[in-house]
């Protein structure tokens, strides 16, 4: 483990190897899980007062299934998550030529909001837990992303390098910096 600032990070985190390879996991974070995506009380805002632009890119049932539940619910761990459809895939989410991918983020990406999507998403397969004192910064080796895992090991490609872009927007340029040096300095990592 490395510590920074109120953080634990997991040396995996430095380790590992990891690339999304969604020709392979055809989005599988979307859909697969026990609960919704992790989102903060911020972000439920920031998707209620987007979601106009949101909607068109995502599918009647999907839609329904937000009006029915809300932007956001409570899963079974008391836990602020996105809604799902049928218990199953979130209801944000669309499919494109066989890919399951966010409305949010295509929203973003097309340049008619300004959100690119829940940080939770954003990190994944990294996986924060938030205590009183620090958050513990986790790498998630699930089976529905060996195809990254691969992909990363093929590509030399570390799990923070691979999430710089959401690492920062989590905690910001400085401990982004702290932790490229510490996985260029540690010895067991060169």
């Amino acid at each position: 483990m490395l510590e920074i600032g109120r953080t634990i990070v997991s040396l995996d985190i430095l380790e590992k190897k990891f690339l999304c390879d969604l020709l392979k996991c055809k989005g599988a974070c979307c859909v697969e899980g026990d609960s919704g995506a992790p989102v903060t009380p911020d972000e439920v805002r920031i998707i209620e007062e987007s979601y106009s632009e949101v909607e068109s890119y995502i599918s009647e049932n999907h839609r329904r299934a937000i009006k029915e539940q809300g932007f956001a619910v409570i899963d079974i761990e008391g836990d602020l998550v996105t809604p799902l459809v049928d218990n199953l895939q979130c209801a944000y989410s669309f499919e494109e030529r066989g890919i399951i991918k966010c409305g949010i983020e295509k929203a973003f990406l097309d340049g008619k909001i300004t959100f690119r999507k829940p940080v939770s998403c954003h990190l994944f397969p990294v996986r924060i837990t938030e205590y009183k004192r620090f958050d513990a910064v986790n790498y998630e080796q699930i089976d529905i992303c060996q195809p990254g895992r691969d992909c990363g090991k093929s590509e030399k490609l570390p799990v923070y390098v691979f999430l710089k872009e959401p690492l920062i927007r989590k905690y910001g340029e400085e401990w982004y910096e702290q932790l490229t040096y510490a996985a260029e300095n540690l010895p067991k990592l060169k």
